[in-house]
């Protein structure tokens, strides 16, 4: 199929692509096309924006983190549906962890044979661009640079003198000219943009990007290069397996909590699971429920709204007494805990995880994470016929850290590389919960969604197997008269 896609790139990270990807998003979705947005790398927030801006789910795509042709089938089960994709580079076009550069955002371009639309933060540039930009077009001459956008300009002089330089030296389009503009920023804390969730007129601020976008970038030749794109070859289907009956997994939805990948959610519910959103700053009880997901998010902003939902914090820490299959991440991980202590305050959390939470100035945890499973992991190992599990990858970036933690508390993880509680465990099990400050994604081989869905079913099972003999022992039996009970 020809669907037309490119590659939003830039010369270096902080070069305002976030922004000008929103905006192309809307502004294109505003002109009647169904926009398919991605996200490079591990990101929660800029996909929130960007499927803000085009109306539908944003997928990351993440080759430290997924196989090749699992990049290839996800792209092209969602571009599929689209009239256009735009896919959000991360840093800069060439960075990558690699040497080589085979997971930059270069590589995933060719991979998915996209033309590349490149951001250049033209702040006190002149004559000096021209270099810049055939450099990154001789770097690898099979990334084709199709255009550019220039971004954070002084002044129509300013625009002018770089037009003339870029059409004089090279052959690469200036497809748009941006000028410097306080509308075009988005509020940012320490894990970069705010959540979409957390901005009161994220609508608004999409609006008002999308409108300075279109009226300073050529949308048509934006739409003219994603349709330079060479044909797309869509990977068939996957075959469904037997249908298990379902079960119900909570999920905390609201302010707080944020932090799930699309695709995660999706493989949840293929593995069984019906999601039933939580908010754990208004409601005051539980649903009935046979699991419970409480991904990352900022738990410190909202410490004090959740210390004083009481009501529910009750109920999730009797619900995990009790022994509900529970996950949680990161943030999950940090409310589940005793207290959260931040800029000199103390807030009382769930006490589900004998440890208190202490936000740190600087980043604790941040990167990919590489994990060992440990005999104490709870979930069922999949059948993979392999006698233990393969090496467990994500990512983590916290500025919290427990302290105070219970030394006797088991962990489903050993750390190879990255952080996790203390460096050299993660994934803390109290009871029938695995929380982590590593954040998983159902790839590369890590079918996470599917074993908790089966952790979640089999403890239902066994729960509703000892409801049944406990109502079987319960029913009065007859003897020569007599009834007993």
């Amino acid at each position: 199929m020809n669907r037309p896609r490119l590659l939003i790139s830039a010369a270096h990270k902080s070069s305002g692509k976030t922004m000008l990807a929103i905006g192309l998003a809307r502004a294109l979705a505003d002109q009647g096309s169904a926009v398919q947005t991605f996200k490079k790398g591990p990101d929660y927030i800029d996909p929130m924006w960007l499927a803000r801006a085009s109306r539908r789910p944003c997928y990351n795509l993440d080759p430290q983190l997924m196989h090749d042709d699992e990049i290839g089938s996800l792209f092209a089960g969602h571009a599929g549906a689209a009239d256009i994709s735009l896919v959000e580079g991360n840093k800069g076009l060439y960075d990558g962890l690699a040497l080589d550069g085979s997971n930059s955002n270069a590589a995933l371009a060719r991979r998915l044979d996209m033309p590349v639309l490149l951001v250049i933060d033209a702040r006190g540039m002149t004559r000096g661009i021209a270099p810049l930009i055939l450099g990154y077009q001789a770097f690898e001459r099979d990334v084709r640079i199709g255009g550019v956008i220039l971004n954070q300009l002084g002044g129509t002089r300013h625009e002018a003198k770089l037009r003339a330089v870029i059409e004089h030296y090279t052959d690469v389009p200036v497809l748009g000219a941006v000028q410097q503009d306080q509308r075009l920023r988005v509020i940012e804390r320490h894990l970069g943009l705010l959540p979409t969730a957390q901005v009161g007129d994220a609508d608004r601020r999409v609006h008002e990007i999308a409108a300075a976008v279109a009226a300073q970038v050529d949308l048509a030749r934006v739409r003219a290069l994603a349709q330079t794109a060479a044909r797309l070859v869509a990977a068939p289907p996957a075959a469904s397996g037997a249908v298990a009956p379902r079960v119900r997994i909570g999920i905390a939805r609201d302010e707080a909590f944020g932090f799930y990948y699309p695709d995660d959610l999706q493989a949840l519910e293929a593995a069984g699971a019906t999601l039933v959103a939580i908010d754990t700053l208004r409601d005051t009880r539980l649903p009935a429920l046979d699991g419970l997901f409480i991904g990352g998010g900022f738990p410190e902003t909202f410490m004090s709204q959740l210390e004083a939902n009481g009501a529910m914090r009750a109920a999730i820490g009797a619900a995990v007494g009790a022994g509900l299959p529970t996950y949680a991440e990161c943030g999950g991980l940090m409310y589940l805990a005793r207290s959260i202590r931040w800029n000199g305050k103390v807030s009382q959390m769930v006490g589900a995880i004998p440890g208190d939470v202490v936000m740190r100035e600087r980043p604790v945890g941040r990167g990919y994470v590489r994990l060992a499973e440990t005999a104490d992991h709870p979930w069922p190992m999949p059948s993979m016929g392999l006698d233990a599990a393969p090496p467990c990858l994500g990512h983590e970036f916290h500025h919290s850290e427990l302290v105070d933690l219970d030394p006797g508390l088991r962990s489903a993880y050993a750390v190879e590389r990255g952080h996790g509680v203390d460096g050299r465990r993660d994934g803390l099990v109290v009871n029938n919960l695995l929380a982590s400050y590593a954040h998983l994604r159902g790839t590369g081989g890590n079918r996470w969604p599917a074993r908790f869905v089966a952790f979640v079913r089999q403890v239902a099972d066994r729960r509703r197997t000892a409801n049944t003999l406990d109502a079987q022992r319960a029913q009065p039996t007859f003897d020569q008269g007599t009834v007993t009970c």
